[in-house]
């Protein structure tokens, strides 16, 4: 029953958007006519060129490294006291961002998500509920599950409430801190003009940023939108490109997160990289560039782009943690001194 259900939910997400398909069919259709002839296609679908960051547009350097504490990790958080949680098979565990292992909290399914409150209260993400956590690891509450097609990917709160990515619904979830749903938001609605997320593959992330907008990827229309607590769109940026300024593949980009000066922190699979965009969406840096994840690069393609992936979180004193699903690797991140 458990396989039939994956399989189902993945023909869900590659059924979402007709105009994915046919992109993706052009794609492949370009590589094969490029291959059939001796003289290069000069419309091949070729990244070469992208797999080489330009030194200047490198911003940061890596601190520190080290693997997660359990195979195939999908997501982490960090808390206010810059310990981070790593979500791992049926697993969460804190970890120091040094790599130092602590409490370590059991599931009765894989974890999918994670946010953690000022006074260390665990909010995991399954497949297709939340469950509640305190300091110490012990259930306090399981929610309810929001649909059939439910597929949690990213937690955000603030002191009241709780927002859930589902990216299986196509929906943000917008609950009280007792798991009482209050509002779904995101879904299509011209006369709000909502313009509904596509989602090809299951990577919906949800942050909140100082303005107290949400900031939401919509990783197939290849930006990130703003959304206020009650579901009014406020704006978007982004555009598809494979040129480092922008977003490229089916769905781009797969991950967030906010700079403590409200700069954003975006991560891509296929072409994975990490870069820093403004506040208002201007491509400001490369934190890591593809050259940095050359096995997770090979990890997603054409016929299957729910593999690879990577994740970023940031800490207090600003430095980025990227996490790379398929390595496993926790990578910290310093940004480098300007030069004059």
């Amino acid at each position: 029953m458990k396989r039939e259900f994956q399989l189902s939910s993945r023909r869900e997400f590659f059924g979402s958007s007709a105009s994915t398909l046919a992109i993706l069919g052009t794609i492949a259709a370009q590589r094969r006519q490029a291959s059939a002839k001796d003289k290069p296609e000069p419309f091949a679908y070729d990244l070469s060129r992208y797999q080489k960051t330009d030194p200047k547009l490198i911003s940061h350097a890596e601190i520190a490294r080290w693997k997660s504490p359990r195979p195939e990790p999908k997501r982490f958080g960090i808390a206010p006291d810059d310990t981070l949680y790593i979500c791992a098979g049926n697993y969460v565990t804190a970890m120091s961002p040094a790599g130092q292992r602590g409490l370590e909290v059991a599931l009765s399914g894989p974890a999918c998500c994670v946010a953690v409150t000022k006074g260390g209260e665990i909010f995991v993400g399954l497949r297709d509920h939340v469950e509640v956590f305190d300091a110490k690891g012990q259930r306090k509450a399981t929610w309810d599950s929001p649909g059939k097609k439910a597929w949690l990917t990213a937690i955000a709160l603030t002191e009241k409430d709780v927002f859930v990515a589902d990216s299986g619904g196509r929906v943000l979830l917008r609950y009280d801190r007792s798991g009482k749903l209050i509002r779904r938001l995101g879904e299509r609605d011209n006369a709000r003009n909502v313009p509904g997320f596509v989602i090809p593959s299951p990577f919906l992330d949800v942050e909140i940023a100082r303005d107290g907008l949400l900031r939401v990827n919509n990783p197939g229309r290849h930006r990130v939108e703003m959304y206020t607590a009650d579901g009014d769109f406020e704006g978007a940026w982004g555009r598809p490109t494979a040129a480092i300024e922008g977003f490229c593949g089916c769905c781009n980009p797969i991950n967030l997160a906010l700079l403590p000066d409200g700069r954003f922190v975006t991560c891509e699979k296929g072409l994975p990289r990490v870069k820093i965009y403004s506040a208002t969406g201007e491509f400001e840096s490369v934190v890591a560039g593809v050259e940095t994840f050359a096995e997770n690069g090979k990890a997603c393609g054409p016929s299957d782009c729910t593999a690879g992936g990577l994740d970023a979180v940031v800490d207090s004193q600003g430095r980025i943690c990227i996490l790379d699903f398929v390595t496993g690797n926790v990578r910290v991140m310093k940004e480098l001194k300007k030069t004059a």
